[in-house]
């Protein structure tokens, strides 16, 4: 007996990447998660929280989370909407944009829940390949004209980034909204928050899951006209960021300073990385991320993101196409890379 729709029947789970048992001795370099701790700000509002605010539900709109986006990024508090990590925003997004008729446009490769969520929606998908080289394909999404259009910038799984100019000029040839998910904005040379306040179709996500180092905490925010946000609010659950998760993440957000200092660390490491597995013979594709989309000069990815499991090392290896004689690294710390490195080298021999 099927208990489902037909769409969900048909469509496949999405797979995130291997989470290892607590304790387990990895370096883990599958899922682009910070090296380094969070704010000490941050830990301290955890350990003094008021029990009583687990008691009672939190704020339905993560008061104080909006409260501190609209300081530190200069936007009016209506301009916030908060979510359980930027997934949360998205399944948000599609659920009020996406149905059958209505499409859902993004370039390929690139984060694969946008398809999973669509196909929740039983929305037509169109995914636009990028180029070699990743840019983007800015004539090919706007013929498409998508009742939504989503550009992950910088993208996963490649780490490139778009400039403002080439967002904009496709924002201003879409009916539907564009979408920038920022969640690596943190190590990029720029970003387009400006965009979200300049043009009325554009939203731009971010996350704390990253540059914060804060992935088990689950907050995310997106930033956008207030209108545009009201139809989101229309369908998010009632009370979905907890309250210790808003307490937390309010402190972590005031705390520029240390995120800023750890993104430094992890963008000097980053471009370390490159440099030694380009001179290892790997092509590596310039990144404004926290990990690196490099290809074997073998090819065989498969391979040797088994041999690194094997050795407690973890990586992402995606099994589709264009991928699947590359490697998506995180960058860890100077410590992890290090020992990926030599180990990459072993396995040379």
């Amino acid at each position: 007996m099927n208990f489902f729709r037909n769409n969900i029947s048909r469509m496949s789970a999405y797979q995130p990447g291997e989470q290892p048992a607590p304790g387990a001795k990895v370096v883990k370099l599958n899922t682009n998660e910070n090296p380094y701790p969070p704010s000490p700000r941050a830990m301290q509002a955890l350990r003094a929280l008021d029990g009583d605010l687990l008691r009672r539900y939190p704020h339905p709109y993560a008061r104080q989370v909006r409260q501190a986006v609209g300081e530190i990024f200069g936007v009016p508090e209506d301009w916030v909407l908060v979510g359980n990590g930027s997934d949360d925003l998205l399944t948000m997004l599609l659920r009020a944009t996406a149905e059958p008729g209505r499409k859902v446009v993004f370039p390929m490769p690139t984060y694969v829940l946008y398809r999973t969520l669509a196909e929740i929606q039983d929305a037509p998908v169109v995914e636009v390949p990028f180029d070699e080289d990743y840019n983007l394909p800015t004539d090919a999404l706007a013929s498409e004209n998508g009742a939504v259009t989503i550009v992950a910038s910088p993208n996963s799984p490649s780490g490139t980034r778009f400039d403002n100019a080439q967002l904009a000029a496709l924002a201003g040839r879409l009916r539907g909204l564009l979408v920038i998910d920022e969640a690596y904005a943190d190590f990029a040379s720029d970003n387009a928050l400006s965009l979200a306040r300049e043009l009325p179709n554009v939203l731009v996500l971010r996350t704390l899951s990253k540059g914060y180092s804060l992935a088990g905490l689950r907050v995310g925010f997106g930033i956008a006209r207030p209108e545009i946000l009201a139809g989101l609010a229309k369908v998010k659950d009632s009370y979905n960021v907890d309250a210790a998760a808003c307490v937390v993440a309010a402190a972590a957000i005031r705390d520029q300073a240390w995120k800023n200092a750890n993104a430094a660390k992890v963008t000097a490491s980053r471009a370390v990385l490159s440099d030694a597995l380009r001179a290892m013979g790997w092509k590596v594709w310039p990144s404004e991320a926290n990990f690196l989309l490099a290809r074997p000069p073998a090819g065989d990815a498969k391979r040797l993101y088994e041999a690194l499991k094997d050795r407690g090392i973890l990586v992402r290896y995606f099994q589709q196409p264009r991928l699947d004689d590359k490697l998506r690294i995180t960058v860890g710390s100077d410590e992890q890379n290090a020992a990926l490195l030599a180990a990459l080298r072993e396995n040379k021999k």
